[in-house]
Formats: C-alpha cells, structure tokens, sequence
C-alpha cells in the first residue's frame, strides 16, 4: 500500500511538544535536514532527542540544541557540537551518556520486541547507575532496557511510493534500526519513484515500517 506523502510542515505539525524523537544519522551523514528546519520554523518544543550525537554546529539536528528546543537528550557523545556540551555542563540540558553499541542495541531490542539486552559496557561506572547488574558465568553485565521512541525522523537516498527505502553507503547508520522502534515514522528522502522502480535487493528499510514521506 502506498504511503502518504506529506510536506515537511505537515510533519512537523504532528509532533507535538514534550514528544521523544529518534533521529537517524552520524555527524551529520544521513540525517535530517529538512524536517529539523520544519521542526523549529513550527516552534516545536521539550523534545526528547534520542540520536548518535548532535552533529556539527549550524547543521541538521544540531539547530534543535542551538535553538533550545530539547529538553532531554540521549546520545552516545556531544564533542563536536561545543554548544550541546555547554547546555549539560550548565544543567540546562538533562542527558542520558549511552554507550554506541549500547544505544543501537536498545533500539534494536524495542524493535524486535526484547525485554532488553546484556552487556558488560559501562559496568562498574556511572553508566551503571540505576541499573540491573547480573552475572552470568563469572561475568557482570547490566541490563539495558529498549529505546523506544514516539516518532522516528529517517533520511534516505531513494524510496518507492509503497515507503521502501534506499540509503546511499554509509547514510543508513542508525536510520535502520530506529525505523523499528517508533510509534511513528517519518522519511525525509532525496528521490520519491513508482513502486517497482527500486531493485528488491536494494531495499534497506521496508515500507512496512514507514509512516510518511517527505521530500527533502
């Protein structure tokens, strides 16, 4: 079945404030451009931000932060945005420090359905905080629940009006696992074709995870 194809100002429109938002992308490869220009010209506020990291200042999800527009971030590291670091170290921005493989992992936990995951990352240190530790075989790990969120905010290369998507090289990153673990998704893509247009083998995330389109 087709998926709706929406303007990135009817995207925005859907998101309410206080809504936790999962944003595809690394550095700013493969992640939204377009949507996040809707997101703050709509004046969207209180986001939770679950992402890789907040990107290179003035670019992509990284205006979210520059504009106040996250009230709590979940990432696996913020060096390369100076002002995100600013925001924690000022306590004017709550943050959740995941580690990487920890983080993708959670995601693809609420996406498969899992109670969780164990890993040994982060035992025996703040990340532990809070958290269940249990040994198995002489070993401490801790259990990490899923990452879910209530809308994912992809960006792909190419995707057929059924919402198959296509991510050029490296861009598909994090988008493919996070179309899995929202209520909601949402496909800011560079080209939109006819179904059957897109080689089977070239298909990355289904349409039966996808929401909307928006064109980028």
């Amino acid at each position: 079945m087709p998926v709706s194809l929406i303007s990135a100002k009817e995207a925005a429109n859907m998101i309410p404030n206080g809504a936790s938002v999962m944003f595809g992308g690394f550095m700013n490869c493969g992640g939204s451009k377009t949507v996040v220009d809707a997101l703050i010209e709509a004046g969207k506020k209180d986001l939770t931000m679950i992402c890789n990291d907040t990107g290179l200042p003035g670019v992509g999800v990284a205006k979210l932060i520059e504009n106040r527009r996250v009230k709590r971030l979940k990432s696996t590291h913020v060096g390369l945005n100076p002002e995100t670091g600013r925001q924690i170290n000022a306590q004017e921005l709550e943050y959740e420090l995941i580690p990487q493989g920890t983080f993708v992992e959670r995601i693809r936990a609420a996406g498969a359905g899992l109670g969780g995951v164990l890993t040994p990352s982060g035992v025996g240190t703040i990340v532990a905080e809070g958290k269940q530790v249990l040994t198995i075989e002489g070993r401490e790990y801790l259990l990490e629940l899923p990452l879910r969120a209530d809308f994912a905010i992809l960006r792909g290369n190419t995707a057929d009006k059924a919402g198959n998507i296509h991510y050029r090289l490296a861009t598909r990153n994090f988008n493919v696992a996070m179309a899995t673990a929202a209520k909601t998704v949402i496909a800011e893509v560079e080209k939109i074709v006819e179904v059957g247009e897109l080689e089977p083998d070239m298909v990355m995330t289904p349409g039966v995870f996808v929401d909307y389109l928006v064109q980028a």
